[in-house]
């Protein structure tokens, strides 16, 4: 992680504005808790400039532990993400990140 982020990485992501290398290791915990076989199976480039990158990424994974306040599904759930990266010579410095995981999950709680 400490070669593709830098040391004061930012995340934006619903109004909020995360921070730093253990930001990164806390949120990917919780995301292999919730979700142990996460992968993304498909990423879109849409815009490069010299140092920003506009870009999709689909994920997909078996909802297995509480996430987000959402129970357990035991259901696979797939979801886009719309991510901005600005970009520090060859590391990461801010991300802005639009993600429908929410949503999808509650989604799965309703569907049978």
């Amino acid at each position: 992680m400490e070669a593709f982020y830098l040391p004061d990485f930012q995340a934006h992501a619903e109004g909020k504005t995360y921070r730093g290398h253990e930001f990164i290791r806390r949120y990917s915990k919780q995301m292999h808790q919730a979700l142990p076989d996460i992968a993304v199976i498909e990423m879109l480039f849409f815009v490069e400039n010299e140092n920003t990158i506009a870009w999709q990424r689909t994920l997909q994974g078996t909802h297995h532990a509480n996430l987000m306040g959402i129970p357990a599904s035991g259901k696979r759930v797939t979801w886009n993400e719309m991510v901005i990266s600005r970009f520090a010579g060859d590391q990461i410095a801010e991300e802005w990140v639009v993600s429908e995981l929410a949503g999808r999950l509650m989604i799965n709680q309703t569907v049978k």
